[in-house]
């Protein structure tokens, strides 16, 4: 249950957020048509208080005045315990090329998606876009097979216009997948041992490449104490608290 009123917070949002006007005209079609998509508002409690497009949800614009969805960044590891990244497309409207974990989206503001009880919502939205971007079949990822771990809240910009305001949901699991990758989402993909994904990171840091900023905040706090405990997420599962970030 919400601390505060879910009727007033809408109201108070909505008089402090105005939409502006931002041409697409020069970024990619198919990107541009995803912006459409109903993305879940809430509060910093992670409380459902109503709905936008993922447009008006990722302008830096409106992300100053306070506006927040919610999220998920989804995990895989292989059978050989290697974790698979993907490097976003150019197309990609926020954060183009940079490398990051496996899969990173929203859920929609649908019956399926919106349903809370142990963020099966989620879940289900993960496994869309698992098969969207990577073309990993449905069967494969199915939601009953994901290790909900936690939340993190995070803000960041990609350019002036375009940013990230998100409570994003982690998500694990190991299993070996068919993969079939979308190139209007994902530039590049591979499998990374520990020692890799670090070498990675000391790269990212003298800006030899990049890595998307949610994905660095979890690799530098938590990313590596759960891999070591694949086996044994449970005791890492922490639904109650959001880490602010």
């Amino acid at each position: 249950i919400c601390p505060f009123s879910i009727c007033g917070s809408v109201r108070a949002l909505q008089s402090a957020v105005r939409m502006p006007e931002v041409t697409t005209d020069h970024l990619d079609e198919k990107q541009v048509q995803l912006l459409s998509e109903m993305c879940i508002l809430i509060d910093e409690h992670d409380c459902k208080i109503g709905a936008d497009t993922k447009k008006n949800c990722h302008l830096n614009s409106n992300i100053d005045k306070g506006l927040l969805h919610r999220a998920f960044s989804v995990f895989i590891f292989n059978s050989e315990e290697k974790l698979l990244l993907q490097q976003r497309s150019d197309a990609k409207i926020t954060f183009p090329g940079c490398f990051t974990n496996t899969c990173c989206s929203h859920p929609l503001h649908t019956d399926s998606e919106l349903d809370e009880k142990e963020a099966i919502g989620v879940r289900r939205a993960a496994q869309r876009r698992l098969e969207a971007e990577l073309g990993i079949p449905m069967e494969q990822v199915t939601p009953d097979e994901m290790t909900y771990l936690t939340r993190i809240h995070y803000k960041a910009q990609s350019d002036g216009v375009w940013g990230e305001h998100e409570i994003d949901y982690i998500l694990f699991m190991q299993k070996d997948v068919e993969l079939s990758p979308d190139p209007n989402e994902i530039k590049s993909h591979c499998y990374v041992s520990k020692e890799e994904l670090k070498e990675m990171l000391e790269k990212a840091k003298c800006k030899e490449l990049e890595i998307t900023p949610w994905f660095s905040l979890i690799a530098d706090t938590f990313l590596f104490k759960w891999w070591d405990n694949l086996q044994n997420l449970k005791q890492f599962m922490d639904h109650d608290n959001i880490h602010r970030m």
